[in-house]
C-alpha cells in the first residue's frame, strides 16, 4: 500500500495554543489529546502592537529565562543576566507546554496571545542549529540533521544586528543564488549569503554577509517537507475572489505565505485564532502590529487551502508566492483511510 503519510498525530510536533495574559506567573497546557513538549515556541500579542517572540531549547536559558529573538526585528538575542526578564518573557517549556511571566509581549494582563510550537524532530522535518560563522568570505558548511535536503531554514545572528536571512526551495529558479528576509517585506533578491551552494540532506552552506557568517554565534531553523504532515511550495496569483487552490495533502492547521515577486508583508494565518471558514485573522511576521484581517480570507479545507480575495499579499495577479504549511490531519492516513 502506498505510504500517505508517516505522521498520523500531527499534533505530537505541531501545535498552536490561544490564551489569554494574566499579568502574573502563567503556565499554559496544550489543547490536543496529545502531549507535546515544545522546543521552539513563537508567541505573538493579537491585541496589542508587540514584537513576536521566538523560544527554543538549543538556545535555552540564562538567568532562568529563556532567550528570545523577535522575528519582526534585526536585533541580537534578548538575555537576562541579572533577573530582568522584561524582555524575554518565558520561563519554562514543559511536558506539553510552557510558562509565561508578566511581560506585554507574552502576557499581559487580559490581553489575548497565539504560541505557535514545534517539536524538534527528523521525522517530523525540523531542525534546530546553533553554529559559529567562520568569517565572511570563508565558504562554511554546517552539518544539520534532518537526514533530507532542507526546503526552508532561516538564520539569525544571536551576538549581533543582522537580519533573518531565509531560503526556500521554491523562492526562485535557482533558491540557493538568492535570498529572502523573514524580518522584511522586500521580494526575493540575489546574494552569496549561501555561497551560491544549495543544501544537502547533511549541511547547508554559508558564506558572504556578517548576517550568517560573522566570527559569531547564529541560530538557524531548518524544515523539510513531509508528506500528510508539512510543504514547502510556491503558487501565482489571478487577481480576483475565486483564488488559486494549493494542494497539501492535509487539511492545514498553520500557513505562512509571503510574495516572492513584490514587496509586502509575511502572513501567517492558524486554524485556532480562526476555528471556522473563511479564515480572516493573519498576524505579520515582519510587523509588530496586532491581528487585522488585512487581505486574508482562505478556506481551510481537507486536502489544502483555497484563497478567497484578490489582495495583493495573498493573491495577486500574476504575482508569485511561497509558502510553508503544517496539518491538522493528514487527507489519507498511514492505513490509506
Amino acid at each position: 500500500m502506498a505510504a500517505y503519510t508517516t505522521i498520523d498525530d500531527p499534533e505530537a510536533y505541531f501545535q498552536a495554543k490561544t490564551y489569554t495574559g494574566t499579568g502574573s506567573s502563567n503556565a499554559l497546557t496544550f489543547d490536543g489529546d496529545t502531549d507535546m513538549q515544545p522546543d521552539l515556541v513563537w508567541i505573538k500579542s493579537r491585541s496589542d502592537a508587540q514584537d513576536h517572540k521566538l523560544h527554543d531549547s538549543v538556545r535555552g536559558t540564562n538567568g532562568g529565562y529563556y532567550e528570545s529573538l523577535r522575528a519582526n526585528s534585526n536585533a541580537a538575542s534578548d538575555v537576562t543576566t541579572d533577573g530582568a526578564a522584561d524582555n524575554t518573557g518565558m520561563s519554562t517549556i514543559g511536558s506539553d507546554g510552557f510558562t509565561v511571566i508578566s511581560n506585554n509581549s507574552h502576557n499581559g494582563s487580559s490581553k489575548t496571545y497565539v504560541a505557535w510550537c514545534w517539536k524538534e524532530s527528523a521525522t517530523a522535518g525540523f531542525d534546530i542549529v546553533a553554529y559559529e560563522g567562520a568569517g565572511v568570505g570563508t565558504e562554511t558548511n554546517v552539518s544539520h540533521s534532518l537526514s533530507a535536503v532542507p526546503e526552508f531554514y532561516t538564520v539569525k545572528s544571536r551576538e549581533s544586528v543582522g537580519n533573518w536571512q531565509s531560503y526556500h526551495h521554491k523562492m526562485s529558479s535557482a533558491p540557493e543564488t538568492d535570498y529572502i528576509q523573514l524580518d522584511g517585506t522586500g521580494a526575493v533578491a540575489d546574494y552569496t549569503f549561501w555561497g551560491d551552494t544549495a543544501p544537502t540532506s547533511s549541511v547547508f552552506t554559508v558564506d558572504d554577509g556578517d548576517d550568517v557568517n560573522a566570527v559569531e554565534d547564529y541560530i538557524t531553523y531548518l524544515w523539510r517537507g513531509v508528506q500528510g504532515y508539512s510543504k514547502f511550495g510556491s503558487y501565482t496569483g489571478n487577481g480576483n475572489a475565486d483564488g488559486p487552490f494549493i494542494y497539501l495533502g492535509f487539511r492545514p492547521a498553520w500557513i505562512m505565505t509571503k510574495i516572492t515577486s513584490g514587496t509586502d508583508n509575511w502572513q501567517v494565518c492558524d486554524n485556532k485564532r480562526d476555528i471556522n471558514n473563511p479564515v480572516f485573522s493573519q498576524l505579520m511576521p515582519d510587523s509588530s502590529d496586532a491581528q487585522n484581517d488585512g487581505d486574508a480570507k482562505v478556506d481551510f479545507l481537507s486536502n489544502g487551502f483555497k484563497v478567497r480575495k484578490s489582495g495583493g499579499s495573498w493573491n495577486g495577479s500574476g504575482s508569485t508566492f511561497i509558502y510553508m504549511a503544517f496539518a491538522e490531519a493528514p487527507f489519507v492516513n498511514s492505513e490509506g483511510v
